[in-house]
């Protein structure tokens, strides 16, 4: 173990940590002085992973994030197992408590707000948080004893967790403010998950609220029902009004969902004043078999949507890259030919100077004493200053269309 850490710079426990995070076997203590006197246990197989489990590890942090595809296979369905019954409190749930306790400073009764973000799905009051943790810890139990695994999605699968709204009368025309104002929910860094085969349903249990008629009094709200309006204070009364608010009702709702990002799919269980989620897993357990082949349609024709959708993005992008394939292809035409024109516009000009001061000189000869000096004189300031005129090199310089423009269909590579 300490030499395979060395090969990671990592130190052995931190090592013994990536084994245990990615189900890799590793040797027990003693086990290399065993190994030395011919007693050493057989070296137990890799275990084949189950959906859910990590099986990368990345030295710098989260690598690139992957999209999951939770989907059931179709023509292999799982092979039933005899399955244990689950007790006691849940592997995800222990310890919990303490975390959902140290949060955000939040006015009274409000729904809990947790410093750590690593923690199950679950949103509650301060009041309603143990029944909100009892009956998570049922749910999941039940789920186990299914034979459904229960564990947080890795941090380096991207999946979809859905607007949570913790409203227990859900208006049906959509409030975009209140929308707005519902981000301000806690939610983890993770998904709570529960794999049937290998489908995965993500869990969400919020704790309702109701709206409530408040009465704000000495700088807090207190329900209309528990107010006492003071006797003979005609001036108490003055600083005191009623708003409604959506306060913690007690009562539970499981969000069932897929976390798939590109299927909109969902089922809500909620309690009521007469009956509680608890005595409904049976039937939440049962309901999310019941619709497992009805998710793993949606999942498939969202997958084949999302596959349309790249093929029409390729091929729009092949279109573009045509498109301005045969706009370089026009513009490489254009810029040689304005290039060549301009050559011969030079060409024309350098030849018309040189003939113009040759015949200047040829017309000189007649001429003698000063005025042959002058011209001469004049002749010579006129060449410094039009300067060495060579049309072959402004000629040389021009590019073709194909010298400045290779079109994809002459491309070899």
């Amino acid at each position: 173990m300490t030499k395979v850490a060395e090969k990671f710079s990592v130190s052995g426990s931190y090592m013994a940590r990536i084994c245990t995070v990615l189900n890799v076997p590793r040797p027990e203590r003693g086990y290399w002085a065993k190994l030395e006197v011919g007693k050493a246990p057989v070296r137990p197989k890799l275990p084949e992973a189950v959906p859910g489990d990590q099986t990368f590890w990345f030295q710098e942090g989260d690598p690139l994030r992957t999209r999951v595809h939770p989907a059931l296979t179709a023509s292999a369905p799982p092979v039933p197992r005899s399955h244990r019954i689950a007790t006691g409190t849940h592997s995800l749930l222990q310890g919990a408590k303490q975390h959902y306790e140290k949060g955000h400073k939040i006015e009274g009764g409000h729904l809990l707000r947790p410093f750590k973000r690593q923690l199950v799905d679950v949103i509650a009051s301060a009041a309603g948080l143990k029944r909100a943790l009892a009956f998570a810890n049922d749910l999941f139990n039940a789920l186990g004893s299914a034979g459904h695994r229960v564990r947080f999605v890795p941090s380096s699968r991207l999946c979809h967790r859905p607007h949570i709204d913790e409203r227990e009368d859900i208006p049906k025309v959509k409030n975009q403010n209140y929308a707005y104002n519902g981000r301000h929910l806690w939610r983890p860094s993770s998904l709570t998950v529960v794999y049937v085969g290998s489908l995965a349903f993500g869990l969400t249990v919020v704790e309702m609220t109701e709206a409530v008629l408040m009465r704000y009094v000495d700088g807090k709200y207190i329900r209309e029902s528990e107010y006492r309006p003071p006797r003979n204070s005609r001036t108490a009364a003055d600083h005191t009004w009623t708003t409604t608010k959506e306060v913690p009702s007690g009562r539970l709702r499981l969000v069932v969902y897929s976390p798939h990002p590109d299927v909109s799919w969902s089922l809500m269980f909620q309690e009521t004043a007469a009956r509680t989620l608890t005595e409904d897993i049976t039937k939440i357990v049962r309901s999310m078999k019941s619709s497992s082949q009805l998710m793993l349609k949606a999942i498939q024709e969202a997958e084949h949507q999302a596959d349309l959708r790249e093929q029409e993005w390729k091929a729009q992008q092949e279109r573009w890259r045509r498109e301005e394939d045969q706009r370089q292809i026009a513009k490489s035409v254009k810029d040689s030919s304005e290039q060549l024109n301009h050559v011969i516009q030079a060409w024309a000009a350098a030849v018309a100077i040189e003939q113009f001061l040759k015949g200047v000189e040829e017309r000189a000869t007649m001429l003698s004493g000063t005025q042959l000096e002058a011209v001469q004189e004049r002749l010579r300031l006129a060449r410094e200053f039009v300067g060495a005129q060579n049309p072959l090199e402004l000629f040389l310089s021009w590019k073709t269309p194909g010298e400045r423009y290779v079109p994809l269909g002459a491309r070899t590579s």
